[in-house]
């Protein structure tokens, strides 16, 4: 099992940004591939992007492309969301979560989950 902690997450002005930070603990922690998500109330938890356990590949959600970049620092057992041009409707709870699989889209394909992070958007 791995466990993962979010931290960065605030309020910000609409144009604003923000760097969300995943700490996994655990011995495999390294061979995770890494994703993140956002659930705002009363929606559905929703992919916002995934990198693979070695960082050479992402994949974002058409919504934050171009905005948002993930990243990680194997060495320290750290996965980050930069976010940029942050909007309104970007406010949500913000969740890191970890899978074995090469790369993951879904909730599903997700097995360990941090206890997320609140970013709120607004003026």
């Amino acid at each position: 099992q791995v466990q993962l902690v979010e931290s960065g997450g605030g309020l910000v002005q609409p144009g604003g940004s923000l760097r969300l930070s995943c700490a996994a603990s655990g011995r495999t922690s390294s061979t995770y591939a890494m994703g993140w998500f956002r659930q705002a109330p009363g929606k559905e938890r929703e992919f916002v992007a995934t990198i693979s356990w070695n960082g050479g590949s992402t994949y974002y959600a058409d919504s934050v492309k171009g905005r948002f970049t993930i990243s990680r620092v194997n060495a320290k057992n750290t996965v980050y969301l930069q976010m940029n041009s942050l909007k309104p409707e970007d406010t949500a709870v913000y969740y890191c979560a970890a899978t074995l699989r090469g790369m993951g889209l879904h909730p599903s394909d997700f097995g360990s989950w941090g206890q997320g992070t609140q970013v709120t958007v607004s003026s």
